[in-house]
């Protein structure tokens, strides 16, 4: 595959950024001394997780839907990802995009939970960046 040009490198570079600051803030989140929010700490974990999986797809010019589902997404990546399959378990964060978000779809998430979106979401976060790095990126 050729180079993209430098305008789809910045939007590749832009979805990661943006991806990096979600993962960060949910580390930092657990480390609130009280009121913990961990339904917002599974949501950025969530955003994470599909703002790299974006970052691909961007790379690669394919188009996506406005979605938050993690499942679609990986399927967007297609055969050649054989990596996608390996992250499998992606798709359990897809309802934190919704249900952390707002009243009356949220469901109580526990610190376990919310330790486990994380560590999801950081596999996927090193699996998109070693994806992308082989790509010179």
């Amino acid at each position: 595959m050729s180079n993209p040009d430098p305008q789809v490198l910045e939007k590749v570079k832009q979805w990661l950024d943006y991806a990096d600051e979600d993962l960060r803030l949910a580390t930092h989140g657990l480390n609130m001394k009280s009121s913990c929010p961990y339904r917002l700490i599974a949501y950025h974990a969530q955003q994470c997780a599909e703002k790299c999986i974006k970052a691909y797809l961007v790379y690669h010019s394919i188009d996506f839907p406005y979605t938050h589902n993690i499942k679609a997404l990986l399927k967007l990546c297609g055969k050649d990802a054989g990596w996608a399959a390996a992250l499998k378990d992606a798709e359990e964060l897809t309802p934190y995009a919704i249900t952390a978000r707002y009243p009356g779809e949220d469901e109580e998430v526990s610190k376990q939970e919310a330790k486990k979106a994380i560590k999801i979401a950081s596999k996927v976060h090193q699996t998109i960046r070693k994806v992308l790095s082989q790509y010179g990126l």
